[in-house]
């Protein structure tokens, strides 16, 4: 069972289903995720054996001004689904976020490091976590991961590519770092994780190599004139958080140590601008 099937992670997820898993794509049109009751009776009807949440409220800005809702998603459906899962004996694979961490200190984060969201979306993705991982010990895979894109819904490639369309120059932060990753890729590590029903517990996992979102632009712009999508070179300007103040706090670095998730699932991560560059191949081709 997959939740936010129609999501970037989700339709990824769909796309690559290994030949003998059958799949129950779920979204907010089949089941609110939010409604307690009609959760438990859903997955006691359907009974799947592994449940891929990807279901979230992703907008970081906004969960400020509507906590309760992003509690509601990020924490209680998180803890719904996991308490589900235990009374029909199903795995749980619960997606997360590097905005757990608080991005004060300059090394990748580690799986056992200390968590300190700055923000409601972090926190209530954290909090997510630990309901999951209390209500499942041994059967839950906690796997976090950072800068997610895909040529689905919307992301920071899509809008620099839109922006850059429109703009004669386009503005971007240099001081937050971490690694772009592929939503593909992610969904690939997603499938190992599935098979490998012996583990549990949190993994961490991103594309290969760091940038800032500054160094993402160039790169988006780089290989969109490179493969066609874009005709032009306009201007990328550095600039610092503080021009640029959102109402939620973003971690200041955000490289997520994968070494773990390698060990355990035997997974390799293709370093971003390759991903990335498949990625923009694959919207001159849609």
């Amino acid at each position: 069972m997959i939740t936010g099937a129609a999501g970037q992670l989700g339709r990824e997820l769909l796309r690559s289903v290994p030949d003998d898993v059958p799949v129950l794509p779920v979204d907010i049109t089949e089941l609110d995720l939010t409604d307690s009751a009609a959760v438990e009776s859903y997955i006691a009807e359907h009974t799947p054996g592994v449940i891929v949440n990807c279901a979230a409220y992703t907008a970081v800005d906004r969960a400020e001004e509507q906590p309760a809702l992003a509690h509601a998603v990020n924490v209680t459906a998180a803890a719904d689904l996991a308490r589900a899962a235990h009374r029909c004996g199903a795995r749980m694979i619960q997606i997360s976020t590097d905005y757990v961490f608080s991005g004060e200190t300059p090394h990748p984060w580690r799986p056992t490091d200390i968590t300190a969201p700055q923000s409601v979306y972090g926190r209530t993705k954290r909090d997510g976590e630990l309901a999951v991982l209390v209500q499942l010990p041994g059967r839950a895979v906690v796997i976090r991961t950072a800068w997610l894109y895909s040529v689905h819904g919307g992301n920071f490639v899509k809008t620099m590519l839109r922006l850059m369309q429109e703009r004669e120059e386009v503005r971007v932060i240099m001081d937050q770092i971490g690694s772009p990753t592929s939503a593909r890729s992610l969904a690939r590590t997603v499938w190992a994780a599935v098979a490998r029903p012996e583990i549990a517990g949190i993994l961490h996992w991103t594309d290969a190599g760091v940038a800032s979102w500054y160094d993402f632009a160039v790169a988006i712009q780089e290989e969109s004139i490179a493969c066609g999508l874009l005709s032009r070179e306009i201007p990328v300007r550095a600039i610092a958080s503080v021009d640029y103040p959102t109402p939620a706090r973003r971690p200041a670095y955000s490289v997520l140590d994968t070494t773990e998730a390698m060990r355990v699932l035997g997974e390799t991560p293709v370093h971003w601008r390759i991903n990335l560059r498949h990625m923009l191949r694959e919207l001159v081709d849609a």
